[in-house]
C-alpha cells in the first residue's frame, strides 16, 4: 500500500470571512474538524498543517497535526496558486527524510469531510493506480450552458459549439448534459506528478463523488451562517473533535493561542 500524507493549507489572511480556520464552530475552531477527520481516517502517515501564520500553527499542533515547517509569507497570497505551497511542502518533508508516494489536499473550509469520506476516497483511488490523482466533484447547480461572456455592449455564450435549436441556454437544467464542479472536500494524487509535471493533479484524474455536504465550502458570510444553522440542528454532521476545546470559546470567535 502506497504511503499518503495530509496537506492541510491554512493560511491566516482570509479576507471575505477574516483568519476563518480558527474561527469558532461548536466550541472547536473550525480547522479542528479537518485534522480530526483526517486523524480518524487511519489513512495517513502524518497530518500535516502548511500554514505561514504562528498562532495557526499553535492551534494545528493543540489538534495533534504537525507543522514540521512555517509555510513562505510569499506563498500565502490570495493570488498563489497551489502549486507552490505543495511543492514547497513536499520538497521540505523529502529533506527531512520524510517522503511521501501520494499526498491528499484537506482544505479546513469544509468542516462536514468526515473519517469515512477520505476513506472512501483513498479505495476509490488505490483502485486505478494508473491515474495522476482523484479530485472530488459535485453535479454543479448553475450549468455553464446558461452562462454568458460580456463583450463589450454585447455577450456571447461561455460554451459555444452547442446546439441551435434551441441553444443550451433556452434548454430546463435538467434537459442540459450533466456538468460536474471539484469542491473542497478533498484531492490525492502522487507526489511524482507534483515534481515531473509541476502539477497537483496531472492529466489523468479520477472523479470522486461526494455525498450533500461533503464538498461544501466557507467563502463567504453566508456560508459561514448556514454551516451553524446545519451544525444547531445536526452536530452530527461535524467530525468528532477528541481534543478538549484551546479554551473557552464562544461561537463566531476568532481563536488566540
Amino acid at each position: 500500500m502506497p504511503t499518503v500524507v495530509a496537506l492541510i493549507p491554512a493560511r491566516g489572511g482570509s479576507k471575505r470571512v477574516p483568519r476563518k480556520n480558527v474561527r469558532v464552530l461548536n466550541g472547536h475552531p473550525l480547522l479542528a474538524y479537518t485534522i480530526a477527520a483526517a486523524r480518524e481516517s487511519g489513512v495517513f502517515a502524518d497530518v500535516i498543517v502548511s500554514t505561514e501564520d504562528e498562532e495557526i500553527a499553535r492551534i494545528a499542533r493543540h489538534y495533534a497535526a504537525s507543522t514540521p515547517f512555517m509555510r513562505p509569507s510569499d506563498l500565502a497570497g490570495d493570488k498563489s496558486p497551489d502549486i507552490e505551497w505543495v511543492q514547497h511542502a513536499l520538497t521540505q518533508l523529502r529533506a527531512s527524510n520524510r517522503g511521501y508516494d501520494c499526498f491528499s489536499i484537506l482544505r479546513p473550509s469544509n468542516p462536514f469531510r468526515q473519517a469515512a469520506t477520505i476513506q472512501r476516497a483513498w479505495d476509490t483511488f488505490n483502485q486505478q493506480p494508473d491515474a495522476d490523482s482523484l479530485r472530488a466533484v459535485e453535479k454543479c447547480r448553475q450549468h455553464p450552458g446558461k452562462m454568458w461572456v460580456i463583450d463589450g455592449s454585447r455577450m456571447r455564450p461561455l460554451l459555444p459549439g452547442g446546439p441551435t435549436n434551441p441553444p443550451w441556454h433556452s434548454r430546463p437544467y435538467d434537459a442540459l448534459p450533466p456538468v460536474y464542479v471539484q469542491n473542497a472536500s478533498l484531492e490525492i494524487a502522487w507526489s511524482k506528478v507534483v515534481f515531473e509535471q509541476n502539477s497537483i493533479s496531472g492529466n489523468e484524474i479520477i472523479p470522486f463523488f461526494t455525498d450533500i455536504y461533503e464538498g461544501l465550502d466557507i467563502n463567504y458570510s453566508q456560508d459561514w451562517r448556514l454551516v451553524e444553522d446545519l451544525v444547531q440542528s445536526n452536530p452530527d454532521l461535524l467530525p468528532r473533535v477528541t481534543h478538549p476545546a484551546i479554551t473557552p470559546l464562544q461561537p463566531g470567535e476568532v481563536v488566540r493561542a
